[in-house]
């Protein structure tokens, strides 16, 4: 299995995993020709793809969705939730009711070879999920937007062997900023998004010996920057309650404008 993040920031969304045999989209928050471009730079396209999963209806989530289901007709899944707050999104346009596939969150699916387990967590959408991607072999996550964590959650994400996992934001950063007070209160809470320190403890408890690699996506522009996202969830890690340190695995920090590599398992 594989995993390229096309692109991953508070200003847009779009993550390529896949097998040899097939390919699927998680999110589509940049434009349609921003997607096709960055999968174009790891010998893929868009037509190729067999799906698009969306994990809630914020538009750095969904911004490219409309021209995607228009011009190729991909089909798209998500929570009947979701689904029907895209429908009110008037940026998005008209998408054909024969496209959409309505999911239900801890039933898997299959797209492809790959079985999808949607996991609800805790954000402020009208029903939002992350999602894992399995073989018989291999497990891929992609776990972002979420303001908190428990042990049902850490349950379902052991034994992954790739991870994009979301580090948001710095705390200390974000209350001295410039964001509106309600805005730092939501980003804060519990249904907002994961701070560094957070996610560096939940990695922690996620690692085991034959983890390949996590890379931290969904950074905020503006209360965070890589090289600390990169130094506060390896030192989280170190300090944690695990065997591990944080220099035992890889540690990769997806950007927000350019594609990354392509990670495979």
């Amino acid at each position: 299995m594989e995993l390229c993040s096309i692109a991953s920031g508070s200003s847009g969304n779009c993550i390529c995993v896949g097998t040899q045999a097939s390919h699927l989209l998680v999110d589509a928050g940049i434009s349609g020709k921003r997607i096709e471009t960055g999968l174009n730079s790891v010998g893929l396209k868009t037509s190729e793809m067999k799906a698009i999963l969306i994990t809630h209806e914020h538009i750095d989530h969904i911004a490219g969705l409309g021209v995607l289901a228009r011009r190729y007709g991909l089909p798209i899944y998500g929570t009947q939730g979701t689904l029907d707050a895209i429908r009110m999104v008037k940026s998005v346009g008209r998408i054909d009711e024969d496209l959409l596939h309505p999911i239900v969150p801890g039933q898997e699916f299959q797209i492809g070879d790959m079985m999808v387990h949607p996991i609800s967590i805790s954000h402020d959408a009208a029903d939002p999920v992350a999602y894992i991607m399995k073989t018989e072999s291999k497990k891929i996550g992609v776990i972002t937007d979420l303001g908190t964590y428990d042990d049902n959650l850490v349950e379902k994400l052991q034994n992954m062997d790739i991870l994009l996992l979301e580090a948001n934001h710095d705390v200390r950063m974000l209350q001295t900023g410039s964001y509106p007070y309600p805005l730092k209160q939501r980003i804060l809470g519990d249904r907002g998004h994961l701070s560094n320190v957070l996610s560096g403890r939940l990695l922690g408890r996620l690692l085991h010996d034959r983890f390949r690699a996590v890379i931290l996506g969904h950074l905020s522009k503006e209360n965070n920057f890589a090289e600390l996202a990169y130094e506060t969830v390896r030192l989280e890690v170190s300090m944690g309650e695990n065997p591990y340190k944080g220099d035992d695995f890889p540690i990769y920090v997806a950007k927000r404008q350019e594609v990354s590599q392509m990670f495979c398992a």
